[in-house]
């Protein structure tokens, strides 16, 4: 198989659906298998999926759900392919997308991942497409909402244009195109981060295999996201600030010493409190 594309579905029927109609509606110069993982829904929708595309498209259900990678994870150790496509269930693939990736992947073998720009529902670009990696400095400024006009506290490359192709730290995993023999060597993604910061720890830990990174802004997908004036779940707020806690612990801790841990941790800790308060006066879904 040349590539194999792995959706996560979690109660999501109508985007799911949707999600694999833009991928099969057009044709492709290579194989492509599409595999959905239902990460135990608590709906009918894996029986949906199943009935509605048959037998265009694999599936995998999970007893129970262990988290986003962990789900993606069930996947992968399945695939035989050259490439791997991780995208999520919440987007539409444009037209010539995967072509022009997988062409641009197949002519640049120093390339380790790729992604392309990701729009939101009103058009505009999903920043997470084209990011350095966070850093305690970046973090802070952040997170605090802090201007800064400083090139090294850029997290989102705004200065970098929205339609070019350059190399760049961090893809978000909404579509994460990497190569098989990648994640054969540096392993599957970390199922310590059930949702969040999963995408950023693989990145990383394609860079420091040596690999580039690549946001190519010439194609595109749609991602619907939820509005963020709405109020979310607790559990998705607690595991954003978790997921913080383990990527910051697990691959920048040991450069700093114990004084600013605490500080990151304390931080982390005290936002996510806040947030969690916030959304109690938020809308309902």
């Amino acid at each position: 198989m040349d590539l194999s594309i792995v959706i996560v579905n979690y109660g999501t029927f109508e985007l799911t659906k949707n999600t694999i109609n833009s991928i099969l509606e057009y044709s492709y110069p290579f194989d492509i298998e599409i595999i959905v993982v239902d990460n135990a829904s608590p709906d009918d929708s894996l029986s949906k999926l199943k009935e509605y595309f048959k037998d265009k498209v694999k599936f995998i259900a999970s007893p129970s759900n262990n988290g986003f990678a962990a789900g993606n994870n069930l996947a992968l150790k399945t695939i035989d392919s050259k490439y791997v496509l991780l995208l999520n269930s919440d987007t539409v693939v444009w037209e010539n997308t995967l072509k022009d990736i997988y062409e641009f992947m197949e002519n640049n073998s120093d390339v380790g991942a790729c992604g392309c720009q990701v729009l939101l529902e009103d058009n505009t670009l999903d920043k997470a497409c084209k990011r350095t990696f966070p850093n305690v400095k970046n973090s802070f400024f952040r997170l605090f909402h802090i201007p800064t006009n400083s090139e090294d506290d850029n997290y989102n490359l705004d200065d970098l244009d929205d339609d070019g192709v350059y190399e760049i730290d961090c893809l978000t995993g909404a579509f994460i195109f990497t190569r098989k023999e990648i994640l054969d060597d540096i392993g599957l993604l970390d199922e310590t981060f059930f949702m969040y910061g999963e995408d950023i720890d693989l990145c990383y830990r394609i860079k420091k295999a040596g690999w580039k990174i690549i946001y190519y802004g010439k194609d595109k997908i749609t991602h619907f996201k939820g509005a963020s004036s709405k109020r979310q779940r607790p559990k998705l707020i607690y595991e954003f600030y978790r997921a913080m806690y383990i990527y910051y612990k697990k691959h920048h801790a040991n450069e700093s010493n114990i004084l600013v841990n605490l500080v990151v941790y304390l931080g982390i800790s005290v936002l996510c409190i806040l947030k969690l308060f916030l959304n109690i006066f938020k809308k309902k879904n």
